[in-house]
């Protein structure tokens, strides 16, 4: 009897192991949708911090933050450039043109595990706010 309830209990732990093993734990990171002073802060971050820009490259070409990463976010490459390009140790602050495009992009970030920073508003906000941009 002893060596049935030995065999059911072992079994019952395999079967346990095995079943969370064929789950993958989603990867998940944060998400901080922020004004332009809160932005500029992370900004300030110096080294932990990548910024990037995820609108077309004419409107990169046009005006952006100094310093920015270009990756278009309605490109069907915007996935495997993440992967590729940004580094998992650091915040990445996102924008856009008025917010909408850099949230899709931050929640995309997030998923992905990056701890992620988006400037609500986008660059529209940022300038009439009085903040530099580069041409």
């Amino acid at each position: 009897m002893k060596k049935n309830t030995f065999a059911l209990a072992f079994f019952s732990l395999l079967m346990g192991l095995s079943a969370c093993a064929s789950h993958s734990v989603p990867k998940t990171g944060s998400l901080s949708d922020v004004g332009v002073e809160e932005f500029a802060e992370v900004l300030s971050n110096g080294e932990n911090t990548l910024l990037l820009d995820v609108r077309t490259a004419g409107e990169y070409a046009e005006a952006h933050l100094r310093g920015a990463l270009l990756i278009d976010v309605n490109s069907d490459t915007f996935q495997t450039a993440v992967r590729r390009l940004l580094p998992r140790g650091k915040t990445i602050a996102v924008y856009c043109r008025s917010g909408r495009r850099s949230l899709r992009a931050a929640e995309l970030l997030q998923k992905e595990g990056f701890k992620v920073v988006n400037l609500k508003g986008g660059i529209l906000v940022w300038r009439q706010e009085g903040r530099l941009v580069e041409p």
